[in-house]
């Protein structure tokens, strides 16, 4: 079973949001209400575009770290292929 999350969220302009979190659904949820992040609250409504599993929360603040220096053609790209 997962121990974290990282997702990207389809944000209602079309941009693309990284995060990460030990309780995907819940998170989502949060964004929805537009209790998320800053970034998500004004470009609502948000759907989620892909999500990977995790064994620790440690590699999965790594893994969105990496996603979030691609430039939005990789992201693109990325989402494609989960």
């Amino acid at each position: 079973m997962a121990e974290a999350w990282v997702y990207l969220l389809r944000c209602g302009d079309g941009s693309l949001y990284c995060g990460w979190t030990t309780d995907l659904e819940a998170r989502v949820a949060a964004h929805r209400r537009g209790e998320g992040a800053k970034y998500t609250r004004t470009r609502l409504p948000v759907e989620v575009a892909a999500s990977w599993p995790f064994d620790d929360a440690s590699a999965a603040r790594r893994e969105e770290w990496r996603i979030k220096q691609l430039t939005r053609a990789e992201k693109l790209a990325l989402v494609a292929r989960a």
